[in-house]
């Protein structure tokens, strides 16, 4: 008898020590997302989306997309109610090979900036770092800054090999190296997305003809920075014979000048061959920075048919404290003077992505990566400078970045939308 009480015993312990795996069991499948963002209106441009969606994140990315998915699913849940939710941002115009060389400027030097404080608060998940770093020092750049700080930072390399350490750095011919550009390209693929020409002065073309057979040789964008001229150098004969389909002109809403053409004449009228060379194929990157913005440049041109195809900010040590501020900033201004959210967001997030060819990165593609800006669009009466002191205007909307997702981690949250209440 006692033995088969014992037997008994033992198969009820078995019995509940089952009931109790298929519990945890269950919950296992019950919460099988990390987090879950409910209730945001999602703007996508790659997958044509600008409607309320949930998206439901497992690890590093993107697991489920769809019009409502219930929050017992996931382990933490995000309520972006009357919020947007967008890709991560794409920045393809800073500076941030920041270091200690006394002259280095924007190469290792105190002109530069570390990007995480002025990136991720902002919901900019990825930077391009245009120029900072030549083929002589990317390496030196990678291992003192890519390697260790948070945001995704990639790079368009400076076709000068010392890179972007001032002016004297910047004009000698002699060390703008097509072909070991191209190389040291060719070596970092996962971060070497371009080649750029910056603050030449003079009347030549050399520097743009090496800029673009080094992107040739590479199978990579270049982008401009035009440098300065007196009389200016000719911005048909660039958009329209040098650079290529695909190639970017930044700073477009600059110049006007002694020393460069703006896209506008004096009158606000666009030159005859402005449109032709967007639809040409040129890219308009905004490159905001700290004085390469007039609205006299960039309203008339936006009234009169040209966008930007990227929104940048160009930022360094002075220009996020003056008229740039930062990237939401930035796309603030453009939301007042001409294009609407869908159009900001698309230049933001997958526009500049296929630019650099990185189609990985700006949307919120099922598989992806989990970057993500969650934003809102506040009301009022809010001001605007080109630069400190100096041009001014005033706009009824003002985005504002509530929290940012980085490889599905949350990195930051304004308001505490992912915290309980501190008594609770």
């Amino acid at each position: 008898m006692n033995s088969i009480k014992k037997l008994a015993s033992n198969w009820l312990k078995l019995a509940f020590t089952f009931m109790l795996l298929g519990t945890v069991s269950l919950q296992g499948i019950a919460q099988q997302y990390d987090l879950l963002i409910k209730g945001g209106h999602l703007m996508d441009a790659k997958n044509n989306i600008d409607e309320p969606m949930d998206i439901a994140i497992i690890g590093d990315k993107i697991a489920l997309v769809q019009k409502t998915i219930a929050a017992d699913l996931a382990s933490e849940v995000i309520d972006a109610s009357g919020l947007y939710v967008s890709p991560g941002l794409v920045d393809i115009h800073t500076h941030n090979f920041y270091g200690l060389d006394p002259r280095g400027q924007y190469s290792s030097g105190y002109s530069a900036i570390h990007p995480d404080g002025y990136t991720l608060p902002f919901g900019v998940t990825t930077v391009v770092d245009t120029g900072g770093s030549g083929w002589r020092n990317f390496v030196q750049f990678k291992e003192q800054v890519i390697d260790r700080v948070r945001t995704r930072v990639l790079v368009m390399l400076n076709i000068v090999g010392h890179g972007m350490k001032g002016s004297l750095y910047e004009q000698n011919l002699e060390d703008m190296d097509p072909k070991m550009t191209a190389l040291i390209a060719k070596q970092f693929p996962d971060y070497i997305v371009g080649v750029k020409v910056a603050h030449f002065s003079g009347h030549q073309w050399q520097q743009i003809d090496r800029l673009v057979k080094a992107g040739e040789m590479a199978d990579i964008p270049v982008m401009v920075d035009f440098g300065g001229a007196n009389p200016a150098l000719s911005l048909e004969t660039l958009f329209m014979e040098k650079l290529r389909p695909g190639d970017i002109y930044t700073h477009i809403f600059g110049g006007g000048g002694p020393g460069r053409e703006a896209l506008v004449d004096a009158t606000g009228e666009l030159r005859p061959f402005i449109k032709a060379a967007q639809e040409r194929g040129i890219i308009y990157d905004v490159g905001h920075g700290g004085s390469s913005f007039q609205f006299k440049h960039a309203i008339p041109s936006i009234q009169q048919g040209i966008k930007p195809n990227t929104i940048s900010t160009d930022s360094h040590l002075s220009s996020i404290m003056s008229g740039m501020k930062n990237m939401n900033n930035v796309m603030s201004k453009f939301l007042n003077i001409g294009m609407n959210l869908q159009e900001v967001i698309t230049a933001s997030t997958w526009t500049p992505a296929q630019v650099i060819k990185r189609p990985e990165l700006g949307h919120l593609s099922e598989g992806a990566t989990a970057d993500i800006a969650i934003f809102n669009v506040l009301e009022g009466e809010f001001g605007f400078t080109e630069k400190t002191g100096i041009g001014k205007m005033t706009g009824k909307y003002k985005i504002e970045n509530e929290l940012t997702v980085l490889s599905g981690k949350v990195v930051w949250d304004l308001n505490g939308l992912t915290a309980p209440m501190w008594d609770e």
